[in-house]
């Protein structure tokens, strides 16, 4: 796109300013001073690499999918800004439970530390291993030892690797779900369909089911073994923050002391902070939300009469990077925030280098901007990390949209047979071109057509306790999250598959 006159403003750039709003509305906008990000605590990493970049799994395999994922529908997040200056240190043990074998990450070597949080240095080794324990729940045959503890056919296993995992439906499974409603107290209660009035509970009983495979039940214990002395970060928008809570909840099951199991700062999950950090002792491992709407870099610009406005940067990654690379496992998502209406309908809001566009169409924007996050990987993410990017999970509001009366109340059931409701996205079509192209090393966690089947799993009028309201159907209602436990304990078991699968010798 050719550029036009540069309209008349002049650009600041606090230093203290932080890329992502810490809350706003519900209409998105965005309210409330940034936290400052600037003074922030290094925390050790392991960089022994496990993985071997010579047999890694190519964006086109099976285990491997493209699409970028939904952020909040309504945009609503309330309470203050969370402080991110005082950091604390965590213990991280740099021994790693990957194989080196069955790889599905490459990445080139960072290179020197600039402001989008570039790094340098040599990793450090550590070559010291564990003998874990026997993985003893699995419906996979028990003929070969596999590492880090469970035991599978090589055959069996070759299949999972080849299986779309992606294509498949949704199969009643009374042994569902993995932890009862109410028992997890990292629920918030926009989440908390059940503790909320919704009267129906049918919705809890799927599992996903593959087409031409069968899945490893979910282990929390040897999923926790998987994770030892390792960081595994989920960032991106609220719908991130769903599935980070899913995995709480999730991990949680598979600790006999479950107060060994907490948030370092004492933070309760809400809607109105950005940072969590969730220790697990006996394991060692941390696991932690960054909020970053569009993975790129948000700003303010101030204007000749002195009037401060929202731009985005979409060829500078996001400043909460800097804490990315800490992390071992990595799981992105950004979609549903990039719609006119939450990015000043494109009017002098879209910036590359020092020049604001007048006008940028939004789908674009969004294309400019993966590829940004896809180059950042690709010179910063070592080989010994794991990266994942999940999919847009569909929402399904009949009648309008989130702000517009739009409904899904009333929905007790998936879509058992018949064609996908929706189209394919485009923002999925453009993820996958972007990977292609730069040949970056990312598990894709396609969940697009698989929570597409799943009508009956938003929160809808339960978002709230409507047991104290009259009017139930005159609320605004939340199609586009998922009722915990839910849909996006499915996204985590695709995680976990994908664990056994490349973790395995």
């Amino acid at each position: 796109s050719s550029k036009l006159s540069e309209p008349e403003v002049r650009e600041t750039t606090p230093p203290a300013v932080s890329s992502e709003p810490e809350f706003e509305d519900d209409s998105g906008e965005i309210t409330g001073e940034p936290a400052s990000v600037d003074d922030e605590t290094t925390l050790p990493i392991s960089s022994k690499s496990d993985l071997d970049d010579k047999n890694a799994v190519k964006t086109t395999a099976p285990l491997v999918s493209s699409e970028p994922d939904s952020g909040d529908d309504s945009g609503e997040i309330t309470g203050e800004p969370v402080s991110v200056d005082d950091e604390t240190t965590l213990p991280i043990s740099s021994k790693s439970d990957l194989d080196d074998k069955k790889s599905i990450l490459v990445s080139s070597e960072p290179d020197s530390e600039d402001d989008s949080g570039e790094i340098t240095g040599e990793p450090t080794s550590s070559e010291d291993e564990t003998t874990l324990p026997v993985w003893s729940k699995s419906d996979l045959d028990d003929k070969t030892r596999a590492k880090p503890g469970i035991f599978i056919d090589t055959a069996v296993m070759e299949k999972l690797r080849n299986c779309d995992v992606y294509k498949g439906k949704w199969v009643r499974d009374d042994v569902y779900p993995h932890y009862q409603p109410g028992s997890c107290p990292y629920v918030d209660d926009g989440f908390d369909c059940q503790g909320n009035g919704r009267p129906d509970s049918d919705y809890l009983k799927w599992r996903w089911q593959p087409d031409d495979c069968d899945l490893p039940r979910f282990n929390a214990t040897d999923f926790l073994v998987r994770l030892r002395g390792k960081r595994l970060m989920l960032v991106g928008d609220s719908m991130n923050r769903n599935q980070f809570e899913s995995l709480l909840c999730l991990l949680r099951e598979g600790l006999p002391d479950k107060s060994k199991m907490y948030e370092v700062h004492g933070y309760k999950i809400t809607k109105g902070r950005g940072y969590y950090v969730f220790k697990i002792e006996d394991y060692d491992c941390t696991v932690e939300f960054i909020r970053s709407h569009f993975l790129v870099r948000e700003g303010i610009r101030v204007n000749a009469q002195g009037n401060s406005n929202p731009t985005l940067s979409i060829d500078r990654i996001d400043k909460t990077a800097r804490r990315w690379l800490r992390a071992d496992i990595l799981v992105f998502n950004t979609a549903h925030w990039w719609t006119h209406g939450k990015t000043s309908k494109g009017k002098n809001y879209y910036k590359e280098g020092n020049f604001i566009y007048p006008k940028f169409d939004a789908v674009e924007a969004y294309r400019r901007a993966i590829k940004t996050w896809a180059m950042w990987i690709k010179r910063n993410i070592k080989k010994d990390k794991l990266v994942f990017y999940r999919g847009y999970s569909s929402a399904h509001f009949r009648g309008g949209d989130w702000d517009s009366g739009g409904s899904c109340n009333g929905e007790k059931e998936p879509v058992i047979r018949g064609p996908i409701i929706d189209s394919y996205p485009e923002k999925m079509r453009i993820v996958e071109q972007v990977l292609r192209e730069t040949k970056v090393p990312v598990v894709l966690l396609n969940v697009t057509r698989l929570t597409n089947y799943r009508k009956d799993g938003h929160p809808s009028v339960y978002g709230k306790n409507v047991t104290l309201l009259k009017k139930v159907s005159t609320r605004r209602q939340d199609c586009s999250h998922w009722c915990l436990p839910g849909v996006p304990d499915a996204w985590n078991e695709l995680i976990y598959t994908s664990l056994v699968a490349t973790q395995t010798s």
